[in-house]
């Protein structure tokens, strides 16, 4: 008997509903909202395996259950499935649709960014005070975690001030997984609305940024994207982009100021400190819990557990960072000084995560800078009270209360 596990869409338990899928088994049958059933690959082997299969696809219209009509625009997961950009490509498709940011987010682009960033991070730590309320409290995903990664991706990708306020409530929306029916498609509705004047103003006047880049990368070539593929990519950097780092640099906060040794080996260290730090944050404590993997484009077989075709796979990276099997029997313990093994908080194979090495960047910036100004930060609240983001997606607290200096 295959176990059964309704997920909760508010997230309120994230790891300890991620142990306890570990603790039923490889494979597990998950509930998603709305009664859409699912499949779980719980341990780190088989889900890096599961990755690289080419039995497997990522492309939505695989999954039965979208093309038979049991899901329909208003599910409140709809728009992280139902998109057209590479994260649902497969094959020849996915490079076409890959290549064409692979050619203009380098790693040369992206290092160019660290002054930037850390502009950006500085200016934000100097503001931290301004915002602290009555009780001296600043809560440090508002005002810290949130309008850095939203600010270096809109710097990259060209969103100009005035449209930000509005990308911010998108991007929110579409990771809540308690999200009502009529705010789904008004959000799939705003989204291309806002990203098609975005995309029309860099084909009437080009700029410094990401969309003109890619629109002048791929004017000759004969495999150039679509507006609708266009809209798509620009619409995953940006959400990607934003939310995952947000996330990691919360997680990464939030874990040093739970664990006093491990704040107090990073403040000592160095850079590769700091980057251990990051690394550790994004096994211990992955920025995205879970996430739509595969569907099968045949019958597969998974540790003895036999998937149908066409259903759908969850990916647990939460479940999977704590694996002991991969990490070892300490795996649910924060510790940077651990041997760094591989994980899988920015996925594998060929559609491993393309801005990872930008949200590593940011992280590594963000967090010494944090802690080295304000050297007597510590939380606000018991670690317990700390309310977690209401999605099966992403994982983080929805607030980080926080003093700046020692009460």
């Amino acid at each position: 008997m295959i176990p059964v596990v309704t997920l909760d869409p508010a997230g309120t338990d994230h790891h300890g509903e991620a142990a306890r899928l570990r603790e039923l088994g490889p494979v597990v049958r998950v509930v998603l909202p709305g009664g859409v059933e699912a499949w779980s690959v719980t341990h780190h082997a088989l889900l890096a395996d599961l990755l690289t299969d080419r039995r497997v696809s990522k492309d939505w219209h695989n999954w039965t259950a979208v093309r038979d009509g049991r899901i329909t625009d208003d599910w409140p997961l709809i728009g992280m499935v139902k998109v057209t950009n590479m994260v649902t490509a497969d094959g020849r498709e996915h490079h076409r649709l890959r290549k064409f940011v692979t050619q203009t987010l380098t790693p040369r682009r992206v290092q160019s960014m660290r002054p930037r960033i850390a502009g950006i991070v500085g200016g934000l730590l100097d503001d931290l005070p301004s915002h602290a309320a009555a009780d001296g409290t600043v809560d440090l995903r508002k005002h810290f975690a949130y309008p850095v990664p939203m600010q270096v991706i809109c710097e990259l990708v060209g969103v100009p001030e005035e449209e930000r306020p509005e990308l911010r409530e998108l991007v929110d929306s579409i990771f809540r997984s308690t999200t009502a029916p009529e705010e789904v498609l008004k959000t799939q509705r705003d989204i291309y609305l806002l990203l098609d004047r975005l995309v029309a103003a860099r084909h009437a006047e080009p700029g410094d940024d990401l969309i003109s880049d890619l629109i002048a990368a791929q004017r000759d070539d004969p495999e150039r994207l679509t507006d609708e593929e266009l809209v798509g990519t620009m619409w995953l950097m940006l959400a990607a982009g934003h939310e995952t780092t947000l996330s990691l640099i919360v997680n990464g906060a939030r874990a040093l100021l739970t664990h006093p040794d491990q704040r107090g080996l990073a403040v000592a260290g160095g850079e590769e400190t700091w980057s251990a730090v990051v690394e550790e944050t994004l096994r211990w404590d992955a920025p995205i819990g879970n996430f739509m993997a595969r569907y099968p484009l045949e019958d597969i077989e998974i540790a003895g557990v036999t998937i149908p075709a066409g259903e759908a796979i969850l990916a647990p990276y939460s479940a999977a960072g704590r694996d002991e099997a991969h990490h070892g029997q300490d795996a649910a313990r924060f510790d940077i000084t651990r041997e760094q093994r591989r994980h899988l908080a920015f996925g594998g194979g060929p559609h491993l995560c393309l801005g990872a090495p930008l949200a590593r960047l940011e992280a590594t910036e963000a967090l010494p800078a944090l802690f080295r100004r304000y050297p007597g930060l510590s939380l606000a609240v018991p670690p317990a009270a700390l309310v977690p983001v209401p999605s099966l997606f992403s994982n983080s607290a929805a607030e980080l209360p926080v003093l700046l200096t020692v009460p």
